[in-house]
């Protein structure tokens, strides 16, 4: 693998100061962390560690006060349609249809395709998803699985380099959650696409990830251990519980959020 391919996203040394009355806080400091091509990496942690900063940062959303992110070789300067993001809550215009919030991007993203064209990439994605009887349906009318389904047909159909996912299924039932996993790990897979995904959520973070990022308490957060997820893909999540790997990931991970030493539980 060539080392542009190694290193095809960088955060080096990303930090995020706010001012206080008391002087600058840190919340993010010296974050170093290198992704690559095609890999689907989570930044898992405590609730206010940091973790959505991260990520809007490397989404050109939040100013970074220290370090920078370099994506495919060139070093982020604000948002970009080369970053599709899904948030948490799918942010739909609800004056628009499904179809229409898809286009929404599309028509940015290409400018000089014909209407034809441009139609058939977001009838492609909204059909990938499963809501091919739902395009002309407003955000009121679809359940909140469906809206999120609508987020990430959007996000795809920009067809970006990369793909940052902020707890894209945190708000739904657990079915529900389970379903669009499926459907994201579908269209992450068909599509190469590097992603990031932040999760509070350790089964979600396993059975998703080829790595797992764990992430120190704020302030001054930070990398504090990284694991690796060697399952086999495509995978299948009966199989998974079946392995006693993923038993010691998952104890893993909870040590770490416990506030143990990732290092000291490998030994």
């Amino acid at each position: 693998m060539k080392l542009q391919d190694r290193r095809y996203l960088e955060l080096h040394e990303l930090t995020k100061e706010y001012p206080t009355p008391a002087g600058p806080v840190a919340v993010v400091s010296g974050f170093n962390l290198h992704v690559r091509r095609g890999e689907l990496v989570s930044i898992i942690g405590h609730s206010g560690c940091g973790k959505s900063t991260v990520l809007s940062m490397v989404a050109g959303l939040t100013s970074i006060t220290e370090g920078g992110v370099v994506l495919d070789g060139h070093e982020i300067d604000g948002p970009g349609p080369d970053r599709g993001v899904v948030f948490q809550s799918p942010c739909l215009l609800p004056w628009m249809t499904a179809f229409d919030n898809v286009m929404l991007g599309v028509r940015q993203v290409y400018p000089h395709a014909s209407r034809a064209e441009r139609k058939q990439i977001a009838d492609y994605y909204l059909h990938l998803v499963g809501l091919g009887d739902a395009l002309q349906k407003h955000p009121r009318h679809l359940s909140a699985g469906m809206q999120q389904r609508v987020g990430i047909a959007r996000a795809f159909a920009l067809r970006p380099k990369l793909l940052l996912l902020d707890e894209p299924f945190g708000m739904l039932d657990s079915l529900t959650r389970m379903e669009l996993q499926d459907v994201l790990l579908d269209l992450w897979q068909s599509n190469a696409i590097t992603a990031l995904m932040v999760t509070h959520d350790v089964d979600e973070a396993i059975f998703l990830s080829d790595r797992i990022v764990m992430m120190t308490s704020g302030p001054n957060a930070r990398v504090g251990g990284i694991l690796e997820v060697g399952f086999p893909r495509p995978r299948r999540r009966g199989e998974l519980l079946e392995a006693a790997e993923y038993y010691l990931l998952r104890e893993q991970l909870i040590g770490f959020l416990a506030g143990e030493d990732p290092k000291q539980q490998a030994a």
